[in-house]
């Protein structure tokens, strides 16, 4: 299982990656939505936690490039505000939205549920 981090706070995307580590599970870090996207044009991952609110390219913009990079990729968003801006293309509805600070047991609950899916 492979999974990209993304987030503009770089002490928080490094920990949750270090915490995810240390389960067992890999995941590569970007700071900036062009970041990830070198990134994911290298390697396949299996989920992409986005930031909703990222200077830049937002979360809901970056799913739409990585989906035309990679179609079965899935998508946790995260965000520190109050409110949700969900997205409104056919399958916002797969789409896990969730709130920081982040629970690392649902997480990794969540990231597994959605591998497992298919």
């Amino acid at each position: 299982m492979k999974i990209l981090l993304v987030d503009d706070e770089q002490k928080f995307i490094n920990m949750l990656a270090k915490r995810l580590a240390l389960r067992g599970i890999e995941a590569d870090t970007a700071y900036t939505g062009e970041d990830a996207l070198k990134k994911a044009s290298d390697t396949v991952y299996d989920v992409a936690v986005l930031d909703i609110k990222m200077p830049g390219i937002s979360g809901i913009q970056l799913k739409k490039k990585l989906c035309s990079l990679h179609t079965n990729l899935k998508f946790i968003f995260v965000t520190g505000h109050g409110a949700v801006e969900r997205s409104e293309d056919e399958d916002s509805e797969k789409d896990i939205y969730l709130s920081k600070p982040l629970d690392i047991g649902f997480l990794i609950e969540t990231i597994e549920e959605l591998t497992q899916a298919g």
